[in-house]
């Protein structure tokens, strides 16, 4: 076989390992032995491509930059054939060329470059880069929502694919509706968005995404797929599909190519039909750290200050789709876990963290915060994160396991930090168990950032009589507004946090220990120099990174405390 010659010649390998690794060939071609020779025998794949590249006269790439990548040249190559015969046509060097790591496999070449109407010019790469382009290319290929569902209006009765997950970059044996479906889970994957909205009316069907907080309008199929679009989104999360009377939620998995996106789904019967909302959940998303989270400098010193306690409660506070999780995630990222063990009860587990124990309630079968908080006791934990105290059992529980020598981080729905203590207290906490296990509650929002590419001054200054005394961190300072281009939505790109940090000290530990009211806490906090939320937005202002109407639209038009 021409690899074994030229391995050989070359010295990479010995006749004895040459013979050994036929043995286990049961399949012909460079791209099989490459693995049974990287595999079995150590040796480089890169070696072995700059062998390969040496006798056929081309390139070797070690990794595939993006700029190489044009999705039209695959606009009609199935992504299955790409997959399964490791071949991508690139733009490289101004010309055509073919991305494979088997340059004798002339056939399927030949086959692909019919298909492009251009001679085939091998470019080497190995597997793993190959298959992370040929992801990352079928993923960016543009497609035209309302031609495919002006095509779908053609095609019916429509039926539900029978099958549950799928590739979303698959199309060439799927029905209809679930293109469709694949279809709008790619089109908001794409875009960023973090729920989708499918909602049936009289006459017609809407589609809308949540991109930064907000709803956005999208291409609606017509109003006769709407039983088989609740069909096959209900099949994918293993609903009842017969049950159309009652609100039923379920969790369903997707693939990207090799990536895996768990979707929570969540249907509620309406006057014209059901009503479908999607949670998108990516485990391969980044994870910010906490210094990418917007925190003020002074803050962040703070909770990290608090990190290294040894017991106690962090409450973090605010509406849903604040960024709660996000920020413990960023905080359990800075623990020590390796001399630690640290625990999480969620629901559900939105990204997997490394060397931490996550849990998943599942109140069908009983497993409830409180439940699962529980026995997470047991497991000799140093650090839990309670995903959210909903009931006063798992905020006894919370309570106790930080008086019994443990670090807890849970979440609340209040509106502000201290208001955490009166909804505590309101639930059924003693306050003197309250005043003992609190080390500090933490309120945040999201905000909307300029896009620093159209946004503009602002003449408008803020006015004292809205803002009070925080009008002065406005005080000479250039603000911005939103204009809108090419590259933002509306003149926003992207979302940051704002932030009020209260740590408990002596004096507000004895007003919660005697129940002294939310008024008094506020004026013990104010003493001590905690900024509130509206300090923190006004200051992101200034800084040119969200506008005054952003802040208002999210922390409300009345006047700042």
């Amino acid at each position: 076989m021409l690899i074994g010659e030229l391995l050989k010649k070359n010295g990479l390998i010995n006749e004895e390992q040459w013979t050994a690794a036929l043995a286990e060939l049961r399949t012909d071609g460079p791209a099989f032995m490459t693995e049974i020779l990287v595999d079995g025998y150590g040796v480089n794949e890169l070696q072995i491509l700059h062998v390969l590249a040496d006798h056929f006269a081309c390139d070797v790439l070690e990794t595939v930059d993006a700029d190489l990548l044009d999705a039209a040249l695959v606009a009609d190559l199935p992504v299955e054939f790409a997959r399964t015969h490791m071949l991508l046509p690139v733009r490289y060097r101004g010309e055509v060329h073919i991305l494979t790591n088997d340059p004798v496999a002339v056939i399927e070449q030949n086959d692909l470059s019919v298909l492009l109407q251009a001679e085939p010019i091998p470019l080497l790469a190995p597997k793993q880069a190959i298959l992370e382009a040929i992801e990352t290319c079928y993923f960016s290929r543009q497609h035209d929502s309302q031609v495919l569902i002006a095509n779908l209006e053609s095609s019916s009765p429509y039926r539900a694919s029978p099958d549950g997950a799928s590739d979303l970059l698959r199309s060439s044996d799927q029905t209809p509706v679930t293109q469709l479906v694949n279809q709008i889970l790619l089109d908001a994957l794409k875009e960023g968005a973090s729920d989708i909205h499918i909602e049936p009316f009289d006459k017609s069907m809407r589609v809308r995404f949540r991109l930064d907080g907000v709803m956005y309008d999208r291409p609606a199929p017509p109003k006769s797929m709407e039983a088989a679009l609740s069909s096959r989104l209900k099949i994918m999360a293993r609903l009842d599909i017969a049950e159309k009377r009652l609100p039923q939620d379920g969790m369903a998995r997707v693939n990207v190519g090799e990536r895996e996106i768990d979707v929570r789904m969540s249907t509620v019967p309406v006057a014209e039909g059901e009503r479908i909302v999607l949670r998108l959940l990516r485990h391969d998303t980044t994870r910010l750290s906490m210094s990418e989270l917007g925190m003020p400098k002074g803050l962040l010193q703070s909770f990290r200050t608090l990190l290294r306690e040894p017991h106690g409660v962090i409450w973090v506070t605010g509406p849903t789709g604040s960024g709660k999780t996000t920020s413990l995630y960023a905080a359990l990222q800075e623990l020590d876990t390796s001399r630690r063990n640290v625990m999480t009860i969620e629901d559900p587990v939105e990204y997997q963290l490394p060397e931490i124990g996550q849990i998943g309630v599942k109140p069908d079968i009983g497993l409830t915060f409180s439940r699962g908080l529980r026995h997470i006791l047991r497991q000799d934990p140093d650090i839990i994160l309670v995903g959210e105290t909903r009931d006063l059992e798992t905020a006894e529980i919370v309570v106790q396991a930080s008086l019994t020598g443990h670090l807890v981080f849970s979440t609340l729905h209040t509106n502000d930090a201290l208001s955490a203590v009166v909804r505590l207290v309101d639930m059924g906490i003693e306050p003197f168990l309250l005043a003992e296990s609190t080390r500090a509650t933490m309120a945040q929002r999201l905000v909307r950032q300029l896009c620093p590419h159209c946004k503009v001054e602002d003449p408008e200054r803020a006015s004292g009589e809205a803002l009070g005394e925080l009008a002065q961190v406005l005080e000479d300072q250039t603000i911005y507004r939103a204009v809108g281009c090419e590259r933002c939505r509306e003149g926003y790109s992207g979302r940051i946090g704002i932030y009020e940090l209260h740590v408990v000290t002596d004096a507000m530990q004895e007003a919660i220990r005697h129940n002294q009211g939310l008024e008094n806490l506020r004026h013990l906090s104010t003493e001590q120099g905690t900024k509130n939320l509206w300090h923190d937005a006004l200051h992101k202002v200034a800084l040119g990174l969200t506008s005054l109407d952003e802040v208002r639209g999210t922390l409300g038009s009345h006047s700042a405390r």
